[in-house]
Protein backbone atom coordinates (compact mmCIF):
# COMPACT_ATOMS: atom_id res chain seq x y z
CA UNK A 1 0.00 0.00 0.00
CA UNK A 2 1.16 3.85 -0.95
CA UNK A 3 0.53 5.99 1.65
CA UNK A 4 -0.75 9.72 0.91
CA UNK A 5 -3.13 12.63 2.28
CA UNK A 6 -5.33 15.26 1.06
CA UNK A 7 -5.30 18.79 2.18
CA UNK A 8 -7.39 22.14 2.32
CA UNK A 9 -7.17 24.95 3.33
CA UNK A 10 -8.01 23.76 6.61
CA UNK A 11 -3.97 22.63 6.47
CA UNK A 12 -0.62 24.09 6.31
CA UNK A 13 1.45 24.79 2.51
CA UNK A 14 4.05 23.15 4.12
CA UNK A 15 2.86 19.68 5.34
CA UNK A 16 4.96 16.70 5.75
CA UNK A 17 5.60 14.88 2.43
CA UNK A 18 7.65 12.45 4.35
CA UNK A 19 7.13 8.84 3.45
CA UNK A 20 4.18 10.20 1.27
CA UNK A 21 3.55 8.72 -2.67
CA UNK A 22 0.59 11.19 -3.36
CA UNK A 23 -1.50 13.97 -2.58
CA UNK A 24 -4.96 15.40 -2.87
CA UNK A 25 -5.42 19.09 -2.92
CA UNK A 26 -9.02 20.58 -3.06
CA UNK A 27 -9.38 23.02 -5.85
CA UNK A 28 -12.61 24.15 -5.52
CA UNK A 29 -16.66 23.98 -4.19
CA UNK A 30 -19.79 24.44 -5.87
CA UNK A 31 -19.05 27.27 -8.76
CA UNK A 32 -17.53 30.31 -6.68
CA UNK A 33 -14.98 28.92 -3.95
CA UNK A 34 -11.20 28.05 -4.84
CA UNK A 35 -9.11 26.67 -2.13
CA UNK A 36 -6.59 29.91 -1.26
CA UNK A 37 -4.02 27.33 -0.50
CA UNK A 38 -4.15 25.93 -3.89
CA UNK A 39 -1.25 26.86 -5.80
CA UNK A 40 1.14 26.55 -2.82
CA UNK A 41 -0.22 22.77 -1.22
CA UNK A 42 0.31 22.04 -4.93
CA UNK A 43 3.93 23.01 -5.36
CA UNK A 44 4.83 21.42 -1.93
CA UNK A 45 3.42 17.71 -3.40
CA UNK A 46 5.05 18.55 -6.61
CA UNK A 47 8.30 19.84 -5.34
CA UNK A 48 8.51 16.13 -3.25
CA UNK A 49 7.84 14.24 -6.35
CA UNK A 50 4.64 13.06 -5.33
CA UNK A 51 1.57 12.21 -7.54
CA UNK A 52 -0.86 15.68 -7.41
CA UNK A 53 -4.55 14.98 -7.48
CA UNK A 54 -7.29 17.57 -7.13
CA UNK A 55 -10.68 17.56 -5.88
CA UNK A 56 -14.02 19.10 -6.13
CA UNK A 57 -16.95 19.37 -3.40
CA UNK A 58 -19.45 19.02 -5.26
CA UNK A 59 -22.89 20.57 -4.71
CA UNK A 60 -26.60 19.89 -6.35
CA UNK A 61 -27.39 21.67 -9.30
CA UNK A 62 -25.25 23.73 -12.28
CA UNK A 63 -23.14 20.60 -12.94
CA UNK A 64 -21.81 21.77 -16.30
CA UNK A 65 -20.75 24.49 -14.87
CA UNK A 66 -19.19 23.42 -11.60
CA UNK A 67 -17.21 20.58 -14.24
CA UNK A 68 -16.00 23.78 -16.14
CA UNK A 69 -14.94 25.69 -12.76
CA UNK A 70 -13.01 22.55 -11.69
CA UNK A 71 -11.03 22.28 -14.49
CA UNK A 72 -10.10 25.60 -14.90
CA UNK A 73 -9.36 26.50 -11.66
CA UNK A 74 -7.35 22.72 -11.11
CA UNK A 75 -3.97 22.98 -12.68
CA UNK A 76 -3.64 20.76 -15.21
CA UNK A 77 -0.46 18.23 -15.65
CA UNK A 78 -0.13 15.23 -16.90
CA UNK A 79 -0.17 11.58 -14.36
CA UNK A 80 -2.94 14.92 -12.22
CA UNK A 81 -5.82 13.17 -11.08
CA UNK A 82 -9.31 14.58 -10.73
CA UNK A 83 -11.72 13.73 -8.14
CA UNK A 84 -15.35 14.38 -7.47
CA UNK A 85 -16.18 14.82 -3.37
CA UNK A 86 -19.48 13.89 -3.04
CA UNK A 87 -20.97 13.88 0.67
CA UNK A 88 -23.76 15.67 2.22
CA UNK A 89 -23.05 19.66 2.24
CA UNK A 90 -22.89 22.72 5.06
CA UNK A 91 -26.45 23.29 4.44
CA UNK A 92 -27.36 19.60 4.58
CA UNK A 93 -28.45 19.13 0.76
CA UNK A 94 -26.32 17.01 -1.96
CA UNK A 95 -26.03 16.07 -4.88
CA UNK A 96 -28.02 13.32 -6.65
CA UNK A 97 -27.11 10.20 -8.35
CA UNK A 98 -27.51 11.43 -11.55
CA UNK A 99 -25.90 14.49 -10.96
CA UNK A 100 -23.07 12.96 -9.24
CA UNK A 101 -22.63 10.91 -12.65
CA UNK A 102 -22.67 14.02 -15.22
CA UNK A 103 -20.36 15.81 -13.19
CA UNK A 104 -17.67 12.99 -13.43
CA UNK A 105 -18.58 12.25 -17.35
CA UNK A 106 -18.65 15.99 -17.82
CA UNK A 107 -15.03 16.28 -16.28
CA UNK A 108 -14.02 13.31 -18.25
CA UNK A 109 -14.92 15.08 -21.30
CA UNK A 110 -12.89 18.17 -20.49
CA UNK A 111 -10.27 16.32 -19.27
CA UNK A 112 -9.81 13.26 -21.42
CA UNK A 113 -6.02 12.90 -20.48
CA UNK A 114 -6.73 12.05 -16.56
CA UNK A 115 -7.96 9.60 -14.12
CA UNK A 116 -11.60 11.18 -12.60
CA UNK A 117 -12.66 9.47 -9.59
CA UNK A 118 -14.98 9.39 -7.04
CA UNK A 119 -14.39 9.93 -3.52
CA UNK A 120 -17.52 8.93 -1.79
CA UNK A 121 -17.96 7.75 2.69
CA UNK A 122 -19.00 4.19 3.15
CA UNK A 123 -22.15 5.31 4.44
CA UNK A 124 -22.80 7.80 0.89
CA UNK A 125 -21.21 4.38 -1.30
CA UNK A 126 -23.67 1.75 0.55
CA UNK A 127 -27.01 3.45 1.24
CA UNK A 128 -27.16 6.75 -0.97
CA UNK A 129 -25.46 5.62 -4.40
CA UNK A 130 -27.75 3.58 -6.37
CA UNK A 131 -25.34 3.71 -9.73
CA UNK A 132 -21.95 2.79 -8.62
CA UNK A 133 -20.92 4.71 -11.07
CA UNK A 134 -16.87 6.05 -9.57
CA UNK A 135 -15.53 6.96 -12.94
CA UNK A 136 -12.11 5.57 -12.86
CA UNK A 137 -12.23 4.98 -9.63
CA UNK A 138 -13.36 4.88 -6.29
CA UNK A 139 -11.86 6.63 -3.29
CA UNK A 140 -13.63 5.34 -0.29
CA UNK A 141 -13.61 7.38 3.49
CA UNK A 142 -14.15 4.77 5.91
CA UNK A 143 -12.03 4.82 9.66
CA UNK A 144 -10.98 1.77 9.78
CA UNK A 145 -7.76 -0.40 9.42
CA UNK A 146 -5.70 1.23 6.00
CA UNK A 147 -6.34 -0.45 2.87
CA UNK A 148 -9.40 -2.84 4.54
CA UNK A 149 -12.39 -0.24 4.05
CA UNK A 150 -15.58 -2.14 4.87
CA UNK A 151 -17.07 -2.45 1.19
CA UNK A 152 -17.17 -5.28 -1.41
CA UNK A 153 -16.33 -2.75 -4.21
CA UNK A 154 -12.94 -2.70 -5.99
CA UNK A 155 -11.09 0.86 -4.85
CA UNK A 156 -8.14 2.77 -5.76
CA UNK A 157 -7.49 4.64 -2.70
CA UNK A 158 -8.93 4.50 0.90
CA UNK A 159 -8.44 7.20 3.58
CA UNK A 160 -8.67 5.72 6.75
CA UNK A 161 -8.58 8.90 9.33
CA UNK A 162 -9.14 12.35 9.85
CA UNK A 163 -6.87 12.19 13.00
CA UNK A 164 -4.54 14.30 12.41
CA UNK A 165 -5.24 15.02 9.24
CA UNK A 166 -6.79 12.72 6.31
CA UNK A 167 -4.35 9.86 5.80
CA UNK A 168 -4.84 7.62 2.69
CA UNK A 169 -3.63 4.46 1.15
CA UNK A 170 -3.69 3.37 -2.55
CA UNK A 171 -3.88 -0.05 -3.89
CA UNK A 172 -0.95 0.29 -6.13
CA UNK A 173 1.56 -2.73 -5.66
CA UNK A 174 4.19 0.56 -6.59
CA UNK A 175 4.76 4.14 -6.81
CA UNK A 176 5.81 3.49 -10.13
CA UNK A 177 2.10 1.40 -10.88
CA UNK A 178 0.61 4.31 -9.59
CA UNK A 179 2.35 7.12 -11.50
CA UNK A 180 1.29 4.72 -15.02
CA UNK A 181 -2.27 4.00 -13.93
CA UNK A 182 -2.10 7.95 -13.00
CA UNK A 183 -0.85 8.98 -16.53
CA UNK A 184 -3.37 6.76 -18.44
Amino acid sequence: MLRGIDVSSHQSSSYDTDGLSFVFVKATEGRSYVNPKLAAQTKRGRDAGLVVGFYHFLWPGNLTAQAEYFVAKAPEKRGDILAVDWETTGEGTRASNAEKDRFIRKVKELRPHHRVILYANRHFWLNVDTTSYAGDGLWIADYVTAGKPRIQADWRFHQYTDDPLDRNVADFSSESALREWAGG
